[in-house]
């Protein structure tokens, strides 16, 4: 391999557009360029994977229950397909917009990297509360946003699956809508479906029982046991209520949980399987009967031995880095965490596993139904979650290897194995044209 020739035009630094002074694509390039240094890196590889590939924007109208048609915003960012197709979730949320997604779409093609995946990075969303639509508002949303970014998508070119608003039912809209529009069943379009179109067993609680697993691992690395260990559990959506649920089956003391509403404490513990329960009855974690309430920021500077942020990015940056008490934090959602924080808690002795490992499960358990839909052969849910914790405990290691041989934090390390990995493709690759 080659480094590739020093091209001016390529590496010069260029005025940046609005959508890529997102604070999270911000922190996403700061990662890729550390990470980078950590192998040096040729400077012009670093410079291709600073920008996304393609930025696209739909308008999206749909008629709503009052027969007034409202316009929606919707977009979809395919950032790097080097080592394969392109791969990331599809967001409903009122804040979404283009930076986000650019930044969410960069950390795919980190974490897909970095977990050995043959996949690029890609992330879609629509700026939309989709708490305030109905069942058949969500549905028409979702199908004229797949029949507006259809052209760009497909098995072997652009595969979405669900995130933050979306779920199983929202994959089967968008499947449904893909396939009629090609005539045929084109199950391997999405990932993240219902069972019974082609999903995979075990993907619904994956990216918990990722964070779970990593976990596990860091505690060996460090001497410890989960059981008996004290865990705090920021969000209880679908990973971290799994991540509470598979943390207290394996011993632990789940002291808090938190959603949207605020959180709840028990420092003896809480029983997981009964606040699930009560969460299916009342939409809400608070006022479960066996605990204290306690707010989401409260939560996050708890005394405890693992703290697991499961919700939105951001959530722990410079400005309360020096409020965390947690020894080990797992990041279960995409960038809680900052560079700077990170920085700032590692001097602080705390183990950091980052996002772009830690919450890897639901990618990979997605990389498994796309390939079970091509096949049409599919696995029992042991099987799939013993292929899991193979693939993501071999990632956690590798950057574990990295960290202790570079002398840097998890998160430095898994940017390091990430690029590294993207530049060997790249090389081999090379640019076309020349």
């Amino acid at each position: 391999m080659e480094k590739q020739q020093t091209d001016k035009s390529e590496t010069q630094e260029l005025p940046p557009e609005e959508h890529l002074r997102h604070p999270l694509f911000l922190n996403a390039l700061q990662a890729i360029e550390e990470g980078g240094k950590i192998i040096n890196a040729d400077p012009n590889i670093v410079a291709r994977l600073k920008r996304p590939k393609r930025c696209l924007i739909v308008s999206v109208p749909v008629r709503m229950d009052d027969y007034n048609v409202k316009v929606f915003n919707g977009y979809r960012v395919q950032y790097n397909s080097t080592l394969g197709p392109y791969k990331g979730g599809i967001r409903y949320h009122q804040d979404v917009c283009l930076g986000e997604v650019v930044g969410l779409a960069a950390l795919m093609m980190i974490k897909n990297s970095v977990m050995g995946l043959p996949y690029g990075g890609g992330k879609g969303g629509i700026t939309v509360d989709p708490t305030k639509l109905s069942r058949t508002e969500k549905q028409n949303l979702t199908r004229r946003f797949t029949s507006e970014i259809g052209p760009f998508i497909g098995p072997n070119k652009d595969i979405p699956a669900p995130d933050v608003g979306t779920d199983p039912q929202t994959m089967a809209w968008m499947m449904d809508t893909y396939s009629q529009e090609q005539g045929y069943t084109q199950a391997g379009v999405v990932t993240g479906k219902p069972v019974e179109i082609g999903g995979s067993l075990g993907r619904n609680g994956a990216t918990g029982l990722g964070v779970v697993y990593v976990t596990e691992r860091a505690f060996e690395k460090l001497g410890k046991s989960m059981k008996g260990a004290t865990v705090a559990v920021q969000g209880f959506g679908n990973v971290g209520s799994h991540a509470a649920l598979y943390s207290w089956e394996r011993g632990a003391k789940v002291v808090a949980v938190s959603d949207v509403n605020g959180g709840i404490f028990n420092g003896d513990g809480l029983p997981i399987k009964d606040v699930i329960e009560y969460v299916k009855n009342n939409k809400t974690v608070v006022g479960f009967p066996q605990s204290q309430k306690i707010s989401n920021e409260e939560l996050l500077y708890l005394d405890v031995d693992a703290l697991m942020p499961c919700a939105l990015e951001g959530v722990i940056g410079a400005h309360n880095a020096d409020k965390i008490k947690a020894r080990m934090i797992i990041e279960g959602a995409n960038g809680p965490m900052t560079n700077d924080a990170t920085k700032i808690l590692h001097k602080k002795g705390v183990f950091i596993i980052p996002d772009v490992i830690a919450n890897g499960g639901g990618v990979v358990v997605s990389y498994f139904e796309w390939v079970q839909d091509s096949m049409s052969f599919f696995w029992d849910e042991e099987e799939v979650n013993g292929r899991l914790k193979s693939i993501i405990v071999k990632a956690f290691d590798k950057g574990y290897t990295m960290a202790k041989e570079k002398n840097v934090d998890m998160r430095q390390a898994a940017m390091a194995v990430s690029v590294d990995r993207l530049q060997k493709a790249m090389l081999l690759r090379g640019l076309y044209p020349r």
